[in-house]
């Protein structure tokens, strides 16, 4: 296990009706708040109307900006700092999943810093303090609600980059499992690819004895294994989407990467897939994912075998290691096909006519990874075996 440093201060407010008091745990820090959500559907639901309500019943003054898309976009982004400059807002209230909270983010680390705001995203500006953000959270997917990461694509290139800094990390999010009682089956399976991955970025280490954090991202896995087929077929199962949300936060707020190397190439691919091609995110990883393994495995087979019994609780064949290693690799395939996700590029239409310009704009450096340092001709190759 390596040294750790481990400091996570959201606030996690969970269950039934935790929305209601929403009033009161924005007064704590500010009076003047932006109101950041996507579309109609918060006003469909009655969540907006909820929100409101109790802001008003605290006399917080609020202001709304909507519009938020999914692999949000600088555009908005720019709009929503003019916005909070000129109106004075102390607090960003984000209302919707990891699209929303990003957004908020980018928002409020723009306010205050004197570039412009895709600087700091692009690793040419250095932020220094940010107005602080709360969340509600009614999509269990990116994380995003409890950690300083904010991933923002931007138009003009199509360039989809991440930032983080400790100041963005949300005072508090509001987990409600019933506000996820209206999302559609893709958009479930798409959040619970989007949490899987994240534990894979963690659990495909190099790093020895680390088997506490090994235990937790197993029992994560197979908590999501278990509960999402359920929550696809039974939307309004309570118990089940406790589960699943509370996993999505589980999975991605530093936890479950402490003591240990983590990998992240797969979500760089993801993001230059989902950049150029506008595709969902949890799409983009349920394509790459079982290609990466398959173009990886072989590195450190320990690790895909461990994989393949603790999480898919296969037989190992002392035969064959490899067969047993690999089976682990269909079954992830083949668990994300069962939840109606895509696992090659031409399901979604995409061609190979692009793949050396997104292996290209993923290498921010000369390579990506840790797992198994992949340079372009790796990703190139990765992406190849996922059309």
């Amino acid at each position: 296990m390596e040294n750790f440093e481990f400091y996570n201060d959201t606030q996690i407010i969970f269950g039934s009706g935790a929305e209601l008091e929403i009033g009161l745990e924005v007064s704590k820090y500010g009076k003047k708040v932006l109101l950041h959500y996507g579309g109609e559907t918060i006003k469909k639901t009655g969540l907006y109307d909820r929100v409101t309500k109790s802001l008003k019943e605290w006399e917080i003054e609020f202001i709304e900006l909507s519009g938020v898309r999914p692999n949000p976009r600088l555009e908005l982004v720019r709009k929503g700092i003019e916005k909070c400059r000129r109106e004075n807002i102390n607090f960003i209230l984000a209302i919707g999943g990891g699209s929303v909270i990003d957004s908020a983010k980018a928002i409020a680390a723009g306010v205050k810093y004197e570039g412009d705001v895709w600087e700091l995203y692009d690793g040419k500006g250095k932020l220094v303090e940010a107005i602080p953000i709360g969340v509600i959270l009614t999509i269990p997917a990116s994380g995003s609600e409890s950690g300083g990461a904010s991933i923002i694509t931007n138009e003009d290139g199509w360039y989809k980059r991440i930032f983080w800094h400790n100041s963005l990390s949300p005072r508090f999010a509001i987990l409600n499992p019933q506000l996820t009682y209206t999302l559609s089956s893709y958009q479930t399976a798409a959040g619970g690819v989007d949490i899987m991955s994240h534990v894979f970025e963690r659990y495909f280490t190099n790093t020895r004895n680390v088997d506490l954090t090994d235990r937790l991202c197993e029992g994560v896995l197979r908590t999501l294994i278990k509960n999402l087929p359920v929550v696809i077929e039974e939307p309004e199962n309570y118990d089940a989407r406790a589960e699943v949300m509370w996993a999505g936060t589980i999975a991605h707020n530093g936890l479950l990467g402490t003591g240990r190397e983590e990998d992240w190439s797969s979500h760089m691919i993801a993001h230059e897939i989902s950049g150029i091609y506008d595709l969902t995110h949890g799409a983009a990883l349920s394509i790459v994912f079982p290609a990466w393994m398959e173009y990886v495995y072989t590195c450190n087979i320990d690790r895909f075998l461990q994989f393949a019994i603790r999480v898919w609780d296969i037989e190992m064949d002392f035969q064959n290691p490899k067969k047993t290693a690999f089976e682990g690799i269909n079954r992830t395939k083949e668990f994300f096909e069962k939840i109606g996700m895509p696992t090659r590029l031409s399901e979604v239409g995409i061609s190979g006519n692009r793949i050396e310009e997104m292996a290209e704009k993923c290498l921010i450096s000369d390579y990506v990874g840790r797992f198994k340092k992949l340079y372009k001709a790796d990703i190139v190759k990765i992406l190849e075996m996922a059309l």
